[in-house]
């Protein structure tokens, strides 16, 4: 399915954090927000999985207002993965990803064999197979990202909006969840802090800087020197990542816009 966000307006008190935002994500397309902290990437996605009311536009799926939609019938077609979580939940494992099995179920009604496998296939696929029975509350922040995003995926939604997914996960499953999304083949807005993932994973980029939007494109065209030095303030190179061919970009650590050059020590 496809998500198109029309003229998007966030105001508090007063103030616009998001001010006339317009992007789309493809039915299948993998979309990215970046920009630095305060851009106003988690109030986007917030207006699309219906956590925020917008001061204006509007937020499509396959052409049809979100607000018009029961809350239901919009769970079944988009699931979240939002920054701000309980911190503990005193449930099992299975228990916390069944609750993405809820938009399907009557009210009181059981589990049954399409949950449960549901719900089997979410844990395997997260790398949390055979541990249902655990609590939520005795894991790692990282195995509990992973429970979380395997909450999303016993949802079956057509569209996934993640926040920061990679937030606690460790190198090795940071990859294997960027792996898993490309296979996934789920329309997909998410947000990343971590360019370089931002330029393996999306097949299309926006760039956010104080509440509006300033590029988009395929990240190859979007990530430029230019762009970095403007939006996020670093001096960088930007090369092809000898493996897969991607953007690759390689930040100067040494750089600071108010430190005065290095002295030449040779």
């Amino acid at each position: 399915m496809r998500i198109d966000i029309e003229e998007l307006r966030v105001s508090y008190a007063g103030r616009d954090v998001v001010a006339g935002v317009h992007l789309m994500a493809a039915a299948g397309e993998i979309v990215g927000l970046v920009g630095p902290n305060g851009s106003g990437k988690s109030t986007v996605l917030r207006t699309v999985y219906r956590h925020l009311r917008p001061t204006a536009g509007r937020v499509l799926l396959d052409g049809t207002d979100l607000r018009t939609l029961s809350p239901g019938r919009t769970a079944r077609h988009v699931a979240a993965l939002p920054q701000e979580r309980a911190a503990d939940f005193e449930l099992t494992v299975h228990e916390v990803v069944a609750m993405g099995r809820t938009p399907y179920k009557r009210a009181f009604a059981g589990e049954d064999r399409t949950d449960r496998e549901a719900v089997a296939g979410a844990l395997a696929a997260v790398g949390m197979a055979g541990r249902g029975a655990l609590r939520f509350s005795t894991l790692s922040g990282g195995e509990r990202q992973r429970v979380l995003l395997a909450r999303a995926f016993a949802q079956d939604p057509d569209v996934l909006v993640l926040d920061e997914p990679t937030n606690h996960l460790d190198v090795r499953h940071q990859v294997e969840l960027l792996a898993l999304l490309r296979d996934r083949a789920r329309t997909t807005v998410i947000s990343l802090h971590d360019l370089n993932a931002a330029a393996s994973l999306c097949d299309r980029l926006h760039v956010l800087h104080a509440g509006r939007l300033v590029a988009s494109g395929p990240p190859r065209a979007v990530l430029t020197p230019e762009l970095l030095a403007e939006v996020f303030g670093v001096r960088a190179a930007v090369t092809e990542h000898p493996l897969t061919g991607d953007p690759l970009i390689a930040f100067d650590h040494r750089w600071a816009p108010d430190r005065p050059p290095a002295r030449d020590r040779s």
